[in-house]
């Protein structure tokens, strides 16, 4: 079966980790490169082997024969670029967080809809070889019927000196990490039905908050209480970009651990296993485990472009997820709990 052919748009921090996950699979191949910085875009075309590079994405339209784009910018950029890939009649997939509002979001999603153009979001969170574990065990059901859990993804790791436009972003960790945990949180437990938030900025020299607490009532039952941060304090089992959980249900409990160890505690004693990720060459070891599940995300986007699976990811279930960042937002800021049914 003949490779899809696909183009990228962006060439900043996370194209290098986006074009290696995709040349660990057999199906895709990078035909074009555009971002507006010609001189970084000709530097990451040549590290990876692409042939043409661009300024205007409206070029890469006029002069490719494409399957599909992949969208590696900056959130600002998402709306147009991926109306630009629906008015082409073209696949598209799209970083998170999908869009910089949720009326903006919709909209993206409807044009995609109207214009019969797959869309996908590259959520790679729930990819994780922890998590999807994780998920194994609460399906299998020995330990019953979840009630309450914690996800933490709280690190002192300075985030802001390999992505320094973090800083001037005006909404922050909930966006940027709390979007990954919030999917994840569906991913394991389905959908909420209300949810509470508050929120804080420890450093001094950003714009949008760095740390953020939210808990949500979901409809199966369970409450679960999400702690993010990036407040650059010092925690003894920092492991960033590592998400923590503690599940407790009717029969028994599981811990997602430091080091990707899995327990499960049932009436029959604790079972433990390490799941780590797989381990690829290109990998950055600081972020590990988050960017070796973007392959994992690529397989299964690249499987329901070729009409083979159904994805998980599509820009109609990411709109969910934003429903609770952005709710979040919106408690944080009237201080009331927000109803989501």
């Amino acid at each position: 079966m003949a490779s899809l052919r696909f183009a990228m748009f962006g060439a900043g921090f996370w194209s290098h980790y986006q074009l290696a996950g995709w040349k660990e699979l057999a199906g895709a191949e990078c035909v074009a490169l555009c971002d507006p910085v010609r001189s970084r875009a000709e530097a990451r075309a040549k590290e990876f082997g692409i042939s043409h590079v661009y300024e205007e994405p409206r070029e890469v339209f006029r002069n490719e024969s494409l399957d599909f784009v992949d969208v590696v910018t900056n959130p600002e950029t998402h709306s147009d670029l991926v109306h630009l890939a629906a008015a082409n009649k073209t696949a598209v997939i799209c970083q998170k967080p999908m869009a910089t509002s949720y009326l903006q979001a919709q909209g993206m999603v409807e044009v995609c809809r109207q214009a019969g153009v797959p869309f996908f979001v590259h959520e790679n969170w729930r990819w994780q070889t922890p998590i999807r574990q994780l998920k194994r065990v609460l399906d299998e059901g020995r330990m019953g019927q979840p009630f309450r859990a914690r996800l933490t993804m709280i690190s002192g790791f300075p985030v802001f000196d390999n992505q320094p436009f973090l800083k001037e972003a005006e909404e922050l960790v909930l966006t940027d990490v709390g979007t990954h945990v919030l999917d994840a949180v569906r991913f394991l437990f389905g959908e909420a039905k209300n949810l509470y938030c508050q929120i804080h900025r420890i450093h001094s020299d950003i714009r949008g908050e760095d740390v953020a607490t939210v808990m949500l009532k979901m409809r199966g039952g369970a409450t679960v209480l999400c702690e993010l941060g990036y407040a650059g304090n010092y925690l003894e089992n920092d492991r960033f970009p590592e998400t923590f959980a503690f599940v407790e249900g009717e029969k028994g409990s599981v811990h997602l651990a430091p080091d990707f160890w899995i327990r499960m505690t049932t009436a029959e004693g604790t079972l433990a296993k390490r799941y780590p990720p797989p381990s690829y060459s290109w990998v950055d070891p600081a972020y590990a485990v988050a960017q070796a599940s973007i392959v994992a995300c690529h397989a299964n986007i690249l499987r329901s472009l070729r009409g083979e699976d159904a994805a998980e990811t599509t820009g109609e279930d990411n709109l969910k997820t934003l429903r609770l960042v952005f709710g979040s937002y919106q408690s944080a800021r009237t201080g009331q709990a927000l109803r989501l049914d």
